[in-house]
């Protein structure tokens, strides 16, 4: 077990100062466009102080892939100028900056792109109230997603992060192609597991092709992944501990866990022995570095989840305690928040669009 001070060096050689990272959240607070807000830029820089590195919430690779309103872009030259703010702004705290990126897929809706269709591996809606049937990507569109990848990774370089994060999980598109739920393809890109896979293996191969003629420095390169699927037939378990066989092999620097609590069991009989971090961490058999995450607010789970991982993400306590990783490091833990989340809303400073948005997550729906 690792303590959460020590430092860690990546694959790619890159040195995190420490293993607390912030885990990737939402806030609704970019432009229409997708270009970053100053409020959102010091949201950032607010809460990396102490971290080893901030993972920003889901950047879109292109205009069709915008999974919400206020969602940041990474998709246009024209992006770059917030960008290398948004950076310099982490930075500047001593965090590791590496900017999410990722594609809505069928995770979105026609008033959200401007009455355009979204797309998806296949034309089959998500189980979902109000979900819209997506239209199939051509096989060009495909290729063109996959080199928008490897476009908005070329950005990330020159705006001056650190890394990006390949976000294949919450069932968006990179999560779609693998699922067999989702992606229904009977061409070269849908099949069989090994088949589903070869979208990801192409996107890993643009990513790690504009790194190579992009960076002049080590660069990050991390992928995240929910580990399974509510639907029938979708993703189970097994299906997550398959894919882990073929991305514990690749070049990528961290392996990142989408969970809501760092020990919930998987759903499947075969999977009841031990939480899922614990199998994860074990498939990987110590070939890139685990991010567990999933409801860490005290220094025991930190501790817990390390036991079983080489990072630790941190979410909502990072919201409404902006500071905690210092706490965390003076022993100061008394004054660490630890009330409920919902109720401190009220109270807590926020921009507007991020407190509506929270204000719909808490009130209206159940925190997940």
């Amino acid at each position: 077990m690792s303590s959460f001070d020590q430092k860690l060096t990546l694959p790619s050689g890159v040195t995190l100062k420490n293993r607390l990272m912030m885990s990737p959240m939402t806030t609704r607070q970019s432009f229409f466009n997708g270009t970053i807000t100053q409020n959102e830029i010091s949201y950032y820089a607010a809460r990396a102080k102490g971290l080893g590195a901030v993972i920003t919430g889901a950047a879109n690779v292109e205009t069709g892939g915008k999974g919400w309103p206020g969602e940041l872009s990474i998709a246009d030259d024209e992006m770059l100028p917030e960008l290398t703010q948004l950076a310099s702004a982490i930075k500047v705290q001593g965090a590791k900056a590496i900017i999410q990126i990722f594609h809505g897929g069928r995770m979105t809706n026609a008033a959200t792109l401007s009455g355009v269709q979204p797309v998806s591996a296949s034309a089959v809606a998500a189980e979902r109230p109000d979900a819209e049937t997506p239209r199939a990507m051509t096989s060009a569109e495909i290729q063109t997603t996959i080199k928008a990848f490897g476009a908005a990774t070329r950005r990330a370089i020159q705006a001056g992060f650190d890394g990006v994060e390949l976000h294949g999980a919450n069932t968006y598109l990179i999560q779609q192609f693998f699922s067999p739920h989702s992606n229904r393809r009977t061409d070269e890109y849908g099949g069989d597991r090994e088949q589903r896979y070869t979208f990801i293996a192409e996107l890993l191969d643009s990513v790690f092709t504009a790194v190579k003629e992009y960076a002049t420095k080590p660069f990050i390169v991390g992928y995240r992944f929910s580990p399974e699927e509510f639907e029938t037939p979708g993703i189970r378990f097994a299906d997550t501990l398959w894919l882990l066989t073929k991305l514990r092999e690749t070049k990528l620097d961290y392996l990142h866990l989408s969970l809501n609590s760092y020990d919930r069991v998987a759903r499947g009989d075969d999977y009841q022995d031990k939480p899922m971090l614990t199998y994860i961490h074990d498939a990987i058999q110590g070939k890139l570095p685990l991010v567990g995450v999933g409801g860490v607010r005290t220094r025991s789970d930190v501790a817990n989840v390390l036991n079983d991982a080489e990072l630790v993400a941190v979410g909502q306590q990072l919201l409404f305690d902006p500071t905690w990783p210092l706490k965390l490091a003076s022993d100061n833990d008394a004054a660490m928040f630890s009330g409920d989340f919902a109720a401190a809303l009220d109270y807590t400073p926020f921009a507007t669009p991020l407190y509506e948005f929270l204000a719909e997550r808490y009130h209206s729906t159940p925190n997940i």
